[in-house]
C-alpha cells in the first residue's frame, strides 16, 4: 500500500498499537497486527496489503540485474555490525526512534528516496557520505548528535543509533555508505544493517511512503 506525502527533511516516529479491535487477515506478526506511525507530521498506519492474492508489478519483480553493478551483497559488510529484518527495524523504530535516540537511513539516491520509501526514514544518499572529507563528515556528524570536544575530538556517545538500507540483497549503496561511516570512525555499535532492504519491504506488503508521485 503507498502513501503519497510532503517530503520532510527529518521525520519524527511515533508507534503505538490501535486500540480498536478490527479484523486483520494479514498480520506482522502474531503479536503485531500493525504499528501507527507518523511521516511529515501526518500519522500513517504501517502494515501489511490485506489481500492475499496481491502480487508486485513494479521493478522489485526483477530476480536479475546486471552484476557489476547489482551484484548479490554479503550477508553483513562488518561482523561488528548488526543485520536486521523486517520486525527488528518495526522494533527499532519503536524503540529508538520514538525516543529521539535512532534514525532509519534510506541510503538510495534522492531520486529512488522520493520515488517511493519506508515511513518515517530520512534520506542521506551513500554519495553525501562515502568520499566525504574529515570537514564534511564532521557536519553531517554533527547532525546526527555527535559533538566535539574542546581538545577537537569527536564524542559519539550520543550519536545516534543508524538503521541503513538501500534497493535490497542486490544493491551496493548501503555498503558504500557504511564504509564512509567506518573511514571518519562512527561507532560501528550504532550501526544496523537492513540487508533485504527496500525490495524486502515491498515483498512483505508493508506501507510505502511516496515523497513524489511521477505522472504518466
Amino acid at each position: 500500500m503507498k502513501i503519497i506525502i510532503t517530503l520532510p527533511l527529518f521525520t519524527a516516529l511515533l508507534l503505538a498499537q490501535n486500540p480498536k479491535k478490527e479484523y486483520i487477515p494479514v498480520k506482522i506478526t502474531n503479536d503485531m497486527p500493525f504499528v501507527m506511525t507518523t511521516n511529515s507530521g501526518q500519522s500513517i498506519k504501517i502494515q501489511r496489503i490485506q489481500d492475499t492474492d496481491n502480487r508486485l508489478t513494479d521493478d522489485y519483480t526483477k530476480t536479475s540485474r546486471a552484476c557489476p553493478p547489482f551484484c548479490i551483497q554479503p550477508t553483513t559488510h562488518d561482523k561488528d555490525i548488526k543485520n536486521i529484518e523486517e520486525v527488528e527495524l518495526l522494533n527499532f523504530t519503536k524503540d529508538k526512534v520514538t525516543n529521539n535516540k535512532g534514525i532509519v537511513v534510506d541510503t538510495r539516491l534522492k531520486s529512488w528516496f522520493e520515488l517511493e520509501t519506508i515511513p518515517s526514514a530520512v534520506n542521506i544518499p551513500y554519495t553525501v557520505i562515502q568520499n566525504a572529507s574529515k570537514e564534511k563528515a564532521k557536519k553531517i556528524f554533527k547532525i546526527l548528535g555527535m559533538k566535539v570536544k574542546k581538545d577537537g575530538t569527536w564524542d559519539f556517545s550520543d550519536a545516534k543509533e543508524l538503521a541503513i538500507f538501500d534497493n535490497g540483497v542486490w544493491c551496493e549503496q548501503s555498503k558504500y555508505f557504511i564504509e564512509g561511516l567506518l573511514k571518519h570512525n562512527y561507532p560501528k555499535n550504532k550501526l544496523f544493517y537492513y540487508r533485504s532492504g527496500f525490495q524486502g519491504w515491498k515483498l512483505l506488503g508493508l506501507t510505502t511512503i511516496v515523497h513524489k508521485e511521477i505522472k504518466k
